[in-house]
């Protein structure tokens, strides 16, 4: 068999990936006034032996308001990153995979219940689990609930120096790169869309004034960041619903970020809106990456729905994307990449204490480092 695509190496910047599979960021709900737990330890040195080239840490809040629950990790405390750091700690002791960090503000998505408890909004009168949130514009996300405050200029300020501070926060932490969370119907996604974006200052209307907060943050960030770590962006490709954020203005936020350093792309989709019309399916939003592509330079990683190891080959094998990202797909599998390597006759990393587990008939499964 001809050697995979998706096993050969990448850069990202000055970063070297092994291989073309990248753990997307996944919440956990799970942190105690914004500090990892155990359960990160747990959860992240998991998926830090899965062979994959990247793990990313979940959307992590610049500032308290901007979680998405009581329960999300922030970086915007001494507390914050020491317990990210004795997380990260644990974690390289037995894994020297690359590990970024998804810096996030939730805007009018944030102050909810966990998901499992039904993810309704808390309103700011049940403090400290809930408090009122922040937006472009004073729009909720859905009818009846709390409306955001909308930012003004020492909004947007504090804000922005938020996102740098976390940024230098995850520097100290040796993170090896930061993405910036644009998608989804958060705050960025939210300066973006025409649908939560109603201002009427330099900030609001034209598409160059929707991207002039999202673009003002990643410059901040990205000169914050050490020069040689790269800092990515992810974006949803379009809000599938009428009137709203699409493919051809992420194509221009995406050659925007481009000319301004970004190191990748990471093309999503929708959240935005209750309004949204998903057509959910196998790489469903792979068009979206391949439009990004097909107009930049920046490498490029497809995300949703991608769970068969000849679909992943496929959509790096012919130029769609540069990468895929893996989410709920690893959690239900997160040896995904040892399948994969063993599908294609191609090798992933594993740890010692795992290589009796090679299956017969794959004797390159796993590389091994010299020095072990």
């Amino acid at each position: 068999m001809a050697s995979a695509k998706l096993f050969t190496p990448l850069r990202i910047g000055a970063l070297e990936l092994r291989n073309r599979i990248v753990i997307a960021p996944m919440c956990q709900y799970s942190a105690v006034d914004g500090s990892m737990t155990d359960w990160h330890l747990i959860h992240l040195g998991h998926l830090a032996l899965s062979g994959a080239a990247l793990l990313t840490i979940e959307a992590t809040a610049v500032t308290p308001e901007g979680r998405i629950t009581y329960a999300d990790v922030g970086l915007y405390s001494d507390d914050c990153e020491a317990a990210m750091a004795r997380v990260l700690e644990g974690v390289r002791r037995w894994s020297d995979m690359p590990i970024a960090i998804q810096l996030a503000h939730a805007g009018r998505k944030a102050s909810t219940e966990v998901p499992w408890k039904g993810g309704a909004q808390i309103p700011p009168t049940d403090a400290p689990r809930g408090w009122q949130t922040d937006a472009p514009s004073a729009v909720p996300f859905a009818a009846g609930e709390h409306a955001p405050a909308a930012l003004d200029a020492a909004g947007l300020a504090r804000v922005r120096d938020a996102f740098v501070l976390a940024a230098r926060r995850a520097a100290r932490l040796g993170l090896d790169a930061v993405q910036l969370h644009g998608a989804h119907g958060y705050l960025l996604h939210e300066f973006l869309s025409p649908l939560s974006n109603r201002r009427d200052d330099a900030y609001g209307g034209s598409l160059e004034n929707r991207m002039r907060f999202p673009l003002e943050v990643f410059e901040a960030v990205r000169a914050a960041f050490p020069a040689e770590r790269p800092v990515t962006f992810r974006v949803s490709g379009t809000d599938w619903a009428d009137g709203g954020w699409d493919i051809e203005q992420t194509v221009e936020l995406a050659q925007a970020l481009e000319a301004r350093g970004c190191a990748a792309v990471h093309v999503s989709s929708g959240g935005l809106t209750p309004a949204q019309r998903i057509p959910v399916g196998p790489s469903f939003q792979v068009p979206l990456a391949r439009a990004v592509k097909q107009a930049t330079k920046a490498p490029v990683i497809a995300v949703g729905m991608i769970t068969e190891f000849a679909q992943a080959e496929a959509i790096v094998g012919t130029g769609d994307a540069d990468m895929i990202a893996l989410a709920r797909a690893v959690l239900y599998d997160p040896r995904w990449p040892w399948h994969a390597a063993a599908y294609f006759g191609a090798s992933v990393k594993a740890p010692n204490q795992y290589l009796r587990s090679q299956p017969q008939g794959f004797p390159d499964l796993f590389a091994v480092r010299a020095d072990d």
